[in-house]
C-alpha cells in the first residue's frame, strides 16, 4: 500500500529522480530538430556551403554518429553501473544515491542521448533526390554536438573517478547535511521546551509502512485551521513506521471538540517512502559517515584512515548540531495560536549514530578511541547545557576504556 503524496513531493521525487535530466536533453534534441529542419527545408534559409556533401555522404555521416553514440551510452551506463557497485561494497548501499542523482551524470547520459536523437531525426528528413538541397546547419550541428558528447565523456571520465574517492564522498555528504542543518535544525536562539498542546481528540494512524521522508508542515497547517484543532506528528522524519501504528495526534484547541478530520487527507501532510532522503532528515547524513567508518573498521577492509576522515566529517557536523536545542518544529496562526507540531531528532540520537555505534566497532582502535575523547571534550565546550549530559557520559566511557 502506498501513502498519498503531496503536489510539492510529487514535483521533489521528479527533479531528483535519474530520469527527469536526461529525458529534458533528449525532449530538447528533438523539438530542436524538427524546428531547425523545418527552417531550412521549408523556409529555404541561406546557408548553402557551410557543410558541403552530397546526400549518400551526409548519410554516411549521419549512420556513423548514431553508432558511435549508441556505443557511447552503453559505455556511460557500464562505468555507472560499475561505480555504484564498488560504491556499495566500499562505502555503503546508502550513499548510492549520490551515484543516482549526480548531475553530471545526467547531463552526460542526457547530451549523448541527444545527440543520438538529433541525428536521428535529421537522418529521417534527409531528402531522396540527388540534387536535392540538404540542411546543412543541421548537419553542422550534428557535428558539433558529437565534439560536445566527447569533451563531455572525457570530464565524466574525470569525473567519475574523483567522485568514487572516499574523500571526495565524504565532502559530499557532509556538505549535503551542512545545507540540511542550515534549513531544518532549530535555531540556536530558540528555547528548549516545545509548547504545550491541548488533550488528544483522536489518533490517525500510518496508512503504510516505512521510512518517514518528509513533513509538509503547510498542509497540516492547512487542515487543523480548518477543522480548529492541532496536530502532532509522532514519527520523526528518518523513523521507520509501521503500518497501523500512531503517525498523527489531533488536539482539542478550544471549549469545544473539533470537527473530525480525514485520516487520507492528513496522512497525505506526511510522506513515506521505501528509504531514508536527505533533506528534513538531517541524521541521514551521520548514519552514511558512521556506515562508511564501520565498514572501513570492519576486518575485511581495516581502513582506519577512512574512519577517522568520517569521524572529522561527522565532528564538524556535530559542534553545528551541538549549539541548536531540541525543540519541535510549529505552525502558528496569526494570534500565536498552535495548530501543528513536529519533532525534531534529537542532539542525543545523532550523538548515538556518530559516536556510539562507532565506539562499538572499534573498541581498541587507539585512533579511534582518542579522536571520540577529543570530539566528545570539544562538543561539551560548545553545547547548550541541555546537551552536555548525554555528552558527559559517553565522555565516561571512553574515559574508562583508555584508562
Amino acid at each position: 500500500m502506498s501513502t498519498p503524496r503531496t503536489h510539492s513531493s510529487r514535483l521533489y521525487g521528479v527533479w531528483n529522480s535519474f530520469w527527469f535530466l536526461p529525458m529534458a536533453i533528449a525532449s530538447s534534441a528533438v523539438v530542436l530538430a524538427v524546428l531547425l529542419l523545418t527552417l531550412e527545408l521549408t523556409l529555404a534559409l541561406p546557408v548553402v556551403g557551410f557543410l558541403p556533401s552530397e546526400p549518400a555522404g551526409a548519410r554516411s555521416l549521419l549512420s556513423s554518429i548514431i553508432t558511435a553514440m549508441i556505443s557511447f551510452t552503453a559505455l556511460v551506463f557500464s562505468i555507472t553501473v560499475v561505480a555504484v557497485q564498488l560504491a556499495s561494497s566500499q562505502y555503503s548501499p546508502r550513499v548510492l544515491r549520490a551515484f543516482l542523482q549526480d548531475r553530471i551524470t545526467q547531463v552526460t547520459l542526457g547530451v549523448f542521448v541527444a545527440t543520438f536523437l538529433f541525428a536521428m531525426v535529421v537522418l529521417a528528413a534527409l531528402p531522396d533526390g540527388a540534387d536535392a538541397r540538404l540542411p546543412e546547419l543541421s548537419l553542422a550541428l550534428s557535428m558539433a554536438l558529437v565534439l560536445g558528447s566527447t569533451g563531455t565523456f572525457i570530464y565524466y571520465l574525470h569525473h567519475i573517478t574523483a567522485l568514487m574517492r572516499v574523500s571526495h564522498m565524504i565532502a559530499a555528504i557532509g556538505a549535503q547535511t551542512r545545507d540540511a542543518i542550515g534549513r531544518w535544525a532549530a535555531d540556536p536562539g530558540e528555547q528548549s521546551e516545545s509548547p504545550p498542546l491541548g488533550p488528544v481528540v483522536s489518533v490517525l494512524t500510518a496508512p503504510a509502512s516505512g521510512a518517514v521522508t518528509s513533513i509538509d508542515l503547510e498542509r497540516l497547517g492547512r487542515i487543523a485551521r480548518q477543522h480548529d484543532c492541532a496536530i502532532a506528528v509522532t514519527p520523526t522524519p528518518g523513523d521507520f513506521v509501521v503500518e497501523g501504528l500512531p503517525l498523527l495526534t489531533i488536539h482539542q484547541t478550544g471549549d469545544a471538540p473539533p470537527r473530525p478530520v480525514d485520516p487520507a487527507s492528513a496522512a497525505a501532510g506526511v510522506d513515506i517512502g521505501v528509504e531514508r532522503v536527505p533533506g528534513q532528515d538531517i541524521g541521514f547524513g551521520l548514519r552514511q559517515l558512521s556506515d562508511i567508518a564501520e565498514r572501513a573498521l570492519s576486518p575485511g577492509i581495516n581502513d582506519v584512515t577512512t574512519a577517522v576522515r568520517a569521524l572529522q566529517e561527522s565532528h564538524d557536523l556535530l559542534r553545528r548540531l551541538a549549539g541548536r536545542p531540541d525543540r519541535a518544529r510549529t505552525v502558528r496562526d496569526d494570534d500565536g495560536s498552535l495548530r501543528v507540531q513536529a519533532r525534531r531528532q534529537s542532539f542525543d540520537s545523532h550523538l548515538a549514530v556518530s559516536i556510539d555505534d562507532i565506539q562499538r566497532t572499534a573498541p581498541d582502535q587507539p585512533r579511534i578511541v582518542d579522536l571520540i575523547a577529543t570530539i566528545l571534550s570539544d562538543l561539551e565546550t560548545v553545547a547548550r547545557p541541555e546537551h552536555r549530559a548525554t555528552i558527559r557520559r559517553r565522555r565516561a566511557v571512553v574515559d574508562a576504556r583508555v584508562t
